[in-house]
């Protein structure tokens, strides 16, 4: 994901908003003992989540994939009072890792950790939500946007993490490669689409926001 130059980089973060003390220790620990820590939202990328949600003031998000828990505390920032936000993994391993974080923030009773595929999750979501941060297998990305469309508000917002897949999307596309396949494909699908008007951010690893008409 790092290929931005790393001097813009470091200026961007040194003039962004610093993370949370909690937000720090989880960001350090995922690095220091999980897996794949490069599927961390961290500090610019997580306080661009929390910008935007405090800007719409969701009283519902829906996340899709949530790793160690990180992007859900920062979405979670911008609840309503009454708010939650339904996040998904099919990783039960990490879980417990997530929760010990989420029980250290006012957010702990306003976030529902669903463990399953989210293709068998989605369809029996009655909610209709105001912002939805789809961050999971890019495979997948054009079916959860399919399935939790209607499920969104006009006027709501739509997140999509990884559409520049650390650059691949402007080069030329080698046949055996399926993930950049499936991004290329669905940023064409979003720009296609008269239902909905669209931003892609070049932040970090690319930020598709979606807003329905």
């Amino acid at each position: 994901m790092d290929f931005l130059p790393q001097n813009i980089t470091t200026y961007a973060e040194a003039y962004t908003s610093p993370e949370s003390t909690l937000l720090h220790q989880l960001n350090r620990n995922t690095r220091a003992r999980v897996m794949a820590p490069r599927m961390l939202s961290g500090h610019m990328q997580g306080r661009l989540l929390s910008m935007i949600s405090c800007m719409i003031r969701p009283r519902r998000i829906l996340e899709i994939g949530t790793y160690t828990g990180y992007s859900a505390l920062c979405l979670a920032e911008g609840l309503t009072d009454d708010g939650q936000l339904i996040t998904i993994d099919h990783n039960e391993e990490l879980e417990d890792f997530a929760r010990s974080y989420w029980r250290q923030s006012p957010f702990e009773n306003k976030i529902n950790f669903q463990i399953g595929l989210a293709a068998d999750i989605l369809p029996a979501l009655n909610e209709t939500f105001d912002l939805v941060f789809i961050d999971a297998d890019k495979r997948n990305n054009s079916l959860y946007f399919d399935l939790i469309f209607d499920k969104l508000r006009p006027g709501g917002f739509i997140l999509a993490d990884n559409v520049l897949w650390s650059g691949k999307v402007a080069e030329p596309l080698n046949p055996s490669d399926q993930d950049t396949a499936a991004v290329l494909a669905f940023n064409q699908k979003i720009q296609d689409d008269v239902r909905v008007e669209n931003v892609l951010l070049p932040v970090r690893d690319g930020i598709m926001v979606i807003r329905k008409l």
